[in-house]
């Protein structure tokens, strides 16, 4: 900066100008914080991280200062050793990248899965002692790293679920039976008086601790009681007083200062420079290109072969040798089938009983660390357990319920079912597995809804999952192995009645009632047409349905309705349905009126904690039970009489309505979809068979019943038309129910106003549905073209397009590109697609969603299909006639110019390396430092640029001119003074020029201006 003004000062540092620390403007800040120094402005980008202002958001440009001596052109010889030197670098980090793929990708995996078939199918002890030989072994490389994969995900989950459980037994403490063993004895110690209260209540610990299903009871806190509630706590704590609070006091201020002194004295500043060097994801793996990896493998090695030793491979010989002793392995036991998992989970059971009698034994003789070890360990072998039949066996057993109950209305069997599993028994698992989870938490958020529709008190059998002080592991730790299974056993019961009443009975009774209706049509028969449909519904269906709110919303109304009107048939209303709230004048009178009364009386003593009563009801009962688990509110309500058979009542109007509801959703969307899809492909839509005239041959009824069915539409075509359509109208019936009660002037302007939104959002939707129809069928047809085409169809064989099925691809490859696109780099459809998404349809543009979104992603995807088209069919038959030649260049013109125009642009992208490392050459031989650039407006900028250009043309003009009236005539003086005159001048003139050839301050970096 060339000028420097009086008062200007350094946001940061506050200090002015000085001739070697001159102050620049490098933003659009103005005011007292408009200038800076260089060095103060790099030292905080150096800290903060930024190359950008954080008040304007205008980045900051360097202009580059290189040594005098560079030339104007690098020689070839810096430039090839720079080459090289860059080569040898991505060769080094490739043999690093390498080194650490094979690693993670193939050491790892591989020794896990081998370790684990070694231990699990060796016959021998050679075998086990052959195994370091034999896990780098080539044979099965893929297959076996593969499965190590899955192995090693096991074993780091099982690390990390260990790890958490640790953490939750110290922070939320463990079960008062292994806080007693954890405290340390105290029977040495003298007693203190208060103490000595507190030996009576030890045969209650000891009885608490044999019945450790009661949970403990809620008491009222009180800082100025003794600490007497819970008698664990208080076990060995003799030695300290509890009638003298200020000693206890004093000893722990004493304590926390000795503790301070000691922390003092052992400080080691070493240690903080150990901690600074943080354990980031990319030093772990080995991505920041040290060696350090090779140790973190070693040890991820060495734990995977511990887990599976010890959590798996001791468990499952436990389990084998005693269910061999009891002569349960024989290959005509059903148990075969699900050998391994039966076994391990035997062999679990096994140690679990083992630990107890070890605990029992050790408790017997006081010996306290094992025995808190025995319990340790014994509460990890109970949260395994649980937590594998709660996630695993639980939905698994639901899905195989729900297949079970559903085979006559997939028209399916047993025996086809034993068939797939038999083929295929994992991914049978699996698949059943998933859709158990599915039921299970689709009827948990049913649970939810009607909570917030019944009064508080009413489920009480189901656990409050939305209470934020629920916690299942804190449960698995504290609740009792006995009450866990009977919990299981009755969530099992809950779940199995709920699929009959929603799927069995009501699939009979259709086949009783309605025989035609049934089965489903969902052949195989058409693998892609299928799956094509199945992605219509993952991406459009399902999503659709289920992101809306009025969905609920109906739900919880019908629930509400139902309730009110069972509750009004039986008179449980006040059992049933929550009190109504009070009104807003009801409520703020009653405040009002009690408002003096409130004021002169003094506040009354807290009540003293209740002594417990006997109940005086079932629900009581329950609702005593439900407060010891989850803490929510209750509302007392009135019981009539004849409770007990009204509750019977209740129940079976319940299940009568979940079953006829069922009904009403198996068949009023298929139905009004089969008789639309009658009548847009004219085909019958139910299972009616045509009749067979006398004289002719009876066929086959199986297969004539298959190729009927093969006749009808998908059902899930008739699902999806009939369930939108019975969308459309209830949703139009509800909102004619709540306009006509407003009168005909709020309908007529309810209308006007949907009209206006109409038209106003006709033209985006339009556009959206045509960019939706468009870009997916174009994508979708050009990846077939250019990928599926050429390795499915023969090559003397047509390719016959389904555009069907292009567009339902094609809607999953763009969501696929748009996710990545918007996980990838900064770049303008990036941009685009962020802004789309921002402003949405209320803040929709037009001309901004056709110009950088619509054009050029349909521009692309229209000559990438219609290029090679006219290369193929128009230029190509003119010079080749022979037809079998044309059809194979027709076929393999997609893929070749998708080959030729990625094979350009990674030259284009190599080419732009290579000018970055032309650069980066430059840069690291002959830069010697950067100078700030002052911020310019841009029409400021170009309007001083012009003014320079017109002044330098005009200066020429003029130097032409006196040139040639010089020539012209003039005398000897003249000749000798105006060489003088045009040298200053010329001097002048380079001077300027070289003042304006220095790099212009862009928002772009200048080292990217000078190529």
């Amino acid at each position: 900066m060339d000028d420097l003004s009086q008062g200007d000062i350094c946001r940061v540092c506050r200090c002015e100008a000085l001739p070697d620390r001159p102050l620049f403007y490098p933003c659009i800040c103005t005011g007292s914080i408009k200038y800076i120094h260089q060095d103060c402005l790099m030292q905080w980008m150096r800290y903060s991280h930024k190359e950008y202002c954080e008040l304007c958001g205008y980045r900051f440009s360097f202009q580059p200062i290189y040594a005098p001596d560079m030339p104007r052109v690098l020689p070839l010889r810096d430039v090839l050793m720079g080459l090289m030197s860059a080569v040898l670098e991505g060769a080094r980090c490739w043999l690093h990248y390498s080194l650490v793929g094979m690693a993670w990708f193939g050491v790892v995996p591989l020794s896990a899965y081998r370790t684990y078939r070694y231990l699990f199918r060796a016959s021998s002890f050679d075998m086990i002692l052959s195994l370091p030989f034999d896990i780098f072994s080539i044979e099965n490389l893929a297959a076996d790293a593969f499965r190590g994969c899955f192995v090693v995900t096991c074993t780091l989950l099982s690390f990390i679920g260990l790890v958490w459980l640790r953490e939750q037994i110290l922070h939320g403490g463990g079960p008062d039976w292994l806080e007693r063993d954890e405290a340390p004895a105290a029977a040495a110690v003298p007693a203190a008086p208060a103490a000595a209260a507190a030996v009576p209540l030890a045969p209650d610990a000891a009885q608490d601790d044999n019945n450790n299903g009661n949970a403990p009871q809620d008491v009222p806190m009180d800082n100025a009681a003794p600490a007497v509630a819970n008698p664990a706590d208080n076990e060995g704590d003799g030695a300290q007083p509890a009638a003298e609070p200020g000693a206890g006091g004093a000893a722990a201020g004493g304590i926390a200062a000795a503790d301070a002194d000691n922390d003092e004295q052992n400080w080691n500043p070493m240690e903080w420079d150990r901690a600074a060097e943080e354990l980031t994801w990319e030093r772990l793996l080995g991505l920041d290109g040290s060696l350090v990896f090779l140790e973190h493998v070693f040890w991820i090695i060495s734990l995977n072969t511990m887990f599976i030793f010890t959590f798996a491979f001791c468990p499952y010989c436990v389990g084998n040798f005693i269910l061999s002793s009891m002569d349960l392995l024989q290959p005509e036991k059903p148990l075969l089938h699900f050998h391994g998992l039966i076994t391990t989970l035997f062999g679990y059971c096994c140690i679990g009983l083992t630990l107890v009698v070890l605990h029992f034994f050790a408790r017997v003789f006081r010996l306290r660390r094992i025995c808190w070890f025995i319990g340790l360990c014994y509460i990890v072998v109970k949260v395994s357990l649980l937590s594998v039949v709660e996630i695993g066996v639980l939905p698994l057993i639901c899905g195989w319920w729900l297949d079970i109950c559903s085979l006559p209305l997939l028209d399916a069997s047993i025996k086809d079912r034993k068939a797939s599993f038999k083929a295929a028994p994992g991914t049978s698992l699996f698949v059943h597995w998933m859709f158990g989870m599915v039921y299970v938490y689709y009827f948990a958020a049913f649970i939810s809804l009607l909570r917030e529709v019944l009064r508080p008190g009413v489920l009480w059998i189901f656990r409050n999952v939305n209470d934020p002080d629920f916690s299942p592991i804190q449960e698995m730790i504290h609740v009792p192995i006995v009450r866990h299974i009977r919990r299981l056993v009755a969530s099992a019961m809950i779940f199995g009645f709920a699929v009959l009443l929603m799927l069995w009975l009501p699939i009979r009774i259709l086949q009783l009632v309605w025989p035609n209706f049934l089965p489903y049509a969902l052949s195989g028969d058409s693998e892609v047409n299928d799956l094509s449909l199945q992605l219509l519904l993952l991406q459009i269906v399902l999503p659709g349905f289920f992101e809306q709110t009025q969905t609920r919303i109906w739900l919880k109304g019908l629930l509400r309705i139902w309730c009110t009107a069972v509750s009004w048939l039986l008179g449980i209303r006040s059992y049933l349905l929550p009190a109504p709230e009070p009104e807003d004048g009801e409520a703020a009178a009653q405040p009002g009126e009690a408002g003096g009364a409130a004021a002169a009386a003094p506040p009354p003593p807290p009540p003293p904690p209740p002594e417990p009563a006997p109940p005086r009801n079932l629900a009581a009962a329950h609702q005593a039970i439900m407060q010891r688990d989850v803490p929510v509110g209750f509302q007392p309500y009135e019981r009539p009489t004849f409770f007990t058979l009204r509750l019977c009542a209740l129940l079976s109007l319940m299940c009568l309505s979940i079953v006829c509801a069922a009904m009403v959703i198996l068949t009023v969307p298929v139905y009004i979809g089969r008789r639309l899809m009658m009548l847009w492909t004219g085909q019958p839509g139910d299972k009616a068979v045509p009749p067979v005239p006398v004289d002719m041959p009876v066929a086959d009824p199986e297969a004539a019943r298959k190729n009927e069915r093969l006749l009808r539409p998908h059902e899930l075509y008739t699902a999806e038309i009939g369930g939108y359509l019975c969308w459309i109208v209830s949703r139009g019936v509800a909102v004619v129910v709540t306009l006509l009660p407003q009168g005909r002037a709020a309908i007529v302007n309810k209308v006007k106003q949907w009209a206006r939104v109409a038209l106003q959002y006709a033209l985006p939707v339009l556009t959206l549905l045509g960019i939706f129809v468009l870009v997916p069928l174009l994508f979708g047809l050009l990846l077939e073209l250019v990928v599926v085409i050429p390795l499915r169809v023969q090559w003397r064989q047509t390719p016959i397009h389904f555009l069907w099925q292009d567009w339902a691809l094609g809607v999953l490859y763009t969501k696929i590109a748009i996710a990545l696109t918007l996980m990838g780099p900064d770049w303008h459809l990036k941009r685009s697609l962020e802004r789309a998404y921002t402003d949405g349809l209320r803040d929709f543009d037009l001309k901004f969603v056709m110009r950088d979104l619509a054009v050029p992603v349909v521009t692309t995807f229209g000559l990438a299909l219609a290029i090679p088209y006219v290369i193929g069919h128009s230029i190509m038959p003119l010079f080749c006639s022979d037809p079998y030649t044309l059809l194979g260049i027709s076929r393999l013109v997609y893929p070749v110019s998708f080959i030729v125009v990625g094979s350009v642009c990674f030259v284009l992208f190599q080419i732009k390396q290579l000018k970055k490392l032309y650069l980066s050459i430059k840069v690291d031989k002959y830069l010697v430092g950067q100078r700030l650039v002052n911020y310019e407006h841009r029409k400021k900028q170009q309007a001083q640029q012009a003014a320079a250009a017109q002044e330098l043309k005009a200066r020429q003009e003029a130097e032409e001119a006196q040139q040639a009236q010089a020539h012209e005539g003039g005398g000897a003086v003249e000749r000798d003074e105006e060489p003088q005159l045009d040298q200053a001048e010329q001097a002048a003139l380079h001077a300027r020029r070289r003042r304006e050839q220095r790099p212009r301050p862009l928002l772009v970096d200048a080292n990217e201006e000078l190529l």
